[in-house]
């Protein structure tokens, strides 16, 4: 029944449930990192570099913050889309955003657990778009490679382009909207 299901679905439907599946695999990745257990030292550590780099970003004008942010995120979410290998960098990429969110939440002063800064963040809508700009990547990587592997990658390899707009204009808007948050809150 699951395979009639899927066979009887539109290519649309296929791609748009392929984006969910993995935006709730993007969240149990970094959920692993959040959950990973770590010395003090070492949250202290990754909290630290956090300090640094957020520092060094909010001593930047505006727009140069916007763009620092953008192709911070846009960087990683290209790399998502290579083709089978996109999939362990992207992981290890979402990994690593928990392991420094967990280790935010050990080195505050009232312990808050990572797993609610987690949540937290997506009180913002910026949040919502990396994720799902992030999902699209791993989905139009599937997508690609799979193509790849029935002998249609070329044509693929075009709606994977539409694609990278789509994530850009989503990571774009998403580096303004946490550019101005930061902004504000100087």
């Amino acid at each position: 029944m699951a395979l009639t299901f899927w066979k009887e679905s539109s290519s649309r439907f296929k791609r748009v449930l392929t984006i969910v599946l993995f935006f709730l695999i993007a969240i149990a990745i970094t959920m692993a990192g959040i959950l990973t257990p770590m010395s003090s030292q070492d949250a202290q550590s990754r909290a630290q570099d956090l300090n640094t780099t957020q520092e060094q970003t909010s001593s930047m004008p505006l727009w140069e913050m916007i763009f620092a942010i953008f192709e911070h995120n846009f960087l990683i979410c290209l790399i998502m889309f290579i083709p089978l290998a996109g999939f362990a960098i992207g992981s290890y990429a979402l990994y690593n955003t928990g392991l420094v969110i967990g280790a935010v939440g050990m080195t505050t002063s009232t312990h808050v657990p990572g797993t609610l800064i987690f949540l937290a963040l997506f009180l913002f809508p910026h949040s919502w778009l990396e994720y799902i700009a992030y999902s699209t990547a791993f989905s139009g990587n599937l997508w690609l490679s799979w193509r790849i592997i029935k002998g249609k990658g070329l044509w693929e390899l075009r709606r994977t382009v539409k694609l990278i707009a789509i994530c850009a204009g989503l990571l774009f808007a998403g580096a303004i909207i946490e550019a101005v948050i930061i902004h504000l809150s100087l």
